[in-house]
Parts: structure tokens; C-alpha cells; sequence
């Protein structure tokens, strides 16, 4: 039988994500789903907790394997893939660049129309605390905005913009080469430690620079190196071992 929420064991949804079945959120979505069985039950309630060593625990039917090892990898999306699974809209997914084992996913997200670096893995509770707010990730990205920002405007991207009700918080912005003309545009390097919809578009955006190009280029310790769009490669041990230990 499947425990309640106050007996041992553990609870399912982080089971799922620590195995690799899907992230914390999207295990959560299955069980409510009626789609997680444990001893052939089918469990509907959040925070059911099981025991890995004893419980038969299924996703769709089928058995989770409790000794998988993880897959970490570092793609470079390009420009025109959404960072889902699937999309129900039919357009190109990171997956069909990847074409990987069925329970790989993107850690966080990078926006259809922008570019770069994006991690993925089978180990939830690694992209659950590199996702997390408190943990403060740094997330470098290089933008291009038309314009030339004074120092008003790179002030206010420093310090945060109010987007969406509340203020952005501070980030490190430092503007590059200017490429005067009919339409000048400038590059700016931007590091973020939260990650909200859209977020340096609004805030370019918001100070009068409009986007034209948004590239990320590292996560944490992990950056692109060498990669072409649509190439990825999986993480060294030695990466892996930083990635784990920067949160």
C-alpha cells in the first residue's frame, strides 16, 4: 500500500524527479493525473508517500528503475525551438535535436526566439535546486539591443525595473562594443540570478532598448565553449562535480 503523508518513506513526486521521470512539477501534474500506480494502486493525491526499496511504483504502466544513472548534457539551442518535451502546437522542440532516452528534460527555460546554452538531465533534484530562487544561479547572457544606453538606463538594469507588478532583482550589466549607423545597436553582457518569463526582454525593454538578439551563454560553472547551435555534448565528470556542488 502506498503511505500517507506522515508515515516513512518518500514522498512520490520527489522520488520521481530524483529518478529522472520528469521534474518535480511535472511528476506532481502525472500523479494527479491518475497516470503513478504504487502496488497497483493508482495514487491521485499529492505528498502519498512510498517506499523505493519495497513499493512497486509505475508511471503509464511502467516500472521505474531505482538505479538509473544520470545524463547531463549541454546543448546549444538554436533560435526557433521551444525548451519543452513537446509542444502542442507542433513546432521543433529541444528534443529533436537531442533524441535522447524518453525521461531527459531542460532544466528551466530558454524563449523560441532566443539562443544558447541550455543544460538537460535526468536528475531532478540537481535541475530542482538549480532552478530554485534561493540558490541564486548566476545566468549569463549576451544581448544585443538597438540603441545606446546612458548611464540612466544601465543604472535602472543594475538596481531592477518593475515588471509585472514588482521589481526585478539587482543584476551585473556591462555594455560592450556599440555598432553605430542608421539603426546603432550595442551589446550588453547581462547576469541574472532569477529567470522570470521573458525576463531581460522586458527589462531591455523597459528602459527604452529593445532586444534584437539574446544569446545565454553560461549556467552556473557550465558555459558554451566550442558548441555550434543544434550541436550538445554530455557533461564531464568533472563539470558534473562543480554543477553539484555551486548549489
Amino acid at each position: 500500500m502506498a503511505k500517507s503523508d506522515n508515515s516513512s518513506g518518500v514522498r512520490l513526486q520527489k522520488l520521481l524527479s530524483a529518478v529522472g521521470v520528469a521534474s518535480r512539477r511535472a511528476s506532481e501534474q502525472m500523479i494527479l493525473e491518475g497516470r503513478v500506480t504504487v502496488n497497483g494502486e493508482t495514487i491521485r493525491t499529492l505528498g502519498t508517500k512510498a517506499d523505493p526499496s519495497k513499493d512497486a511504483i509505475k508511471v503509464d504502466g511502467r516500472r521505474i528503475k531505482l538505479d538509473v544513472k544520470h545524463r547531463y548534457i549541454v546543448l546549444y539551442k538554436p533560435k526557433g525551438y521551444v525548451t519543452t518535451r513537446s509542444d502542442p502546437e507542433g513546432r521543433q522542440t529541444v528534443m529533436d535535436l537531442i533524441g535522447e532516452g524518453a525521461y531527459i528534460y531542460p532544466v528551466g527555460r530558454l524563449d523560441y526566439d532566443s539562443e544558447g546554452l541550455l543544460l538537460m538531465m535526468t536528475d531532478g533534484d540537481l535541475a530542482a535546486r538549480l532552478t530554485h530562487p534561493r540558490h541564486e544561479v548566476d545566468k549569463v547572457y549576451e544581448v544585443i539591443v538597438l540603441g545606446m544606453p546612458d548611464p540612466k538606463a544601465m543604472e535602472k538594469l543594475r538596481k531592477g525595473v518593475f515588471m509585472d507588478g514588482r521589481r526585478t532583482s539587482p543584476a551585473d550589466v556591462r555594455a560592450g562594443t556599440t555598432v553605430k549607423g542608421h539603426k546603432p545597436t550595442t551589446l550588453l553582457t547581462i547576469t541574472l540570478r532569477e529567470g522570470r518569463n521573458r525576463q531581460i526582454r522586458k527589462m531591455c525593454r523597459a528602459v527604452g532598448l529593445p532586444v534584437r538578439d539574446l544569446r545565454r551563454v553560461q549556467m552556473g560553472p557550465i558555459g558554451l565553449g566550442r558548441l555550434k547551435p543544434g550541436q550538445w555534448r554530455d557533461l564531464t565528470p568533472a563539470e558534473i562535480t562543480r554543477l553539484k556542488t555551486s548549489v
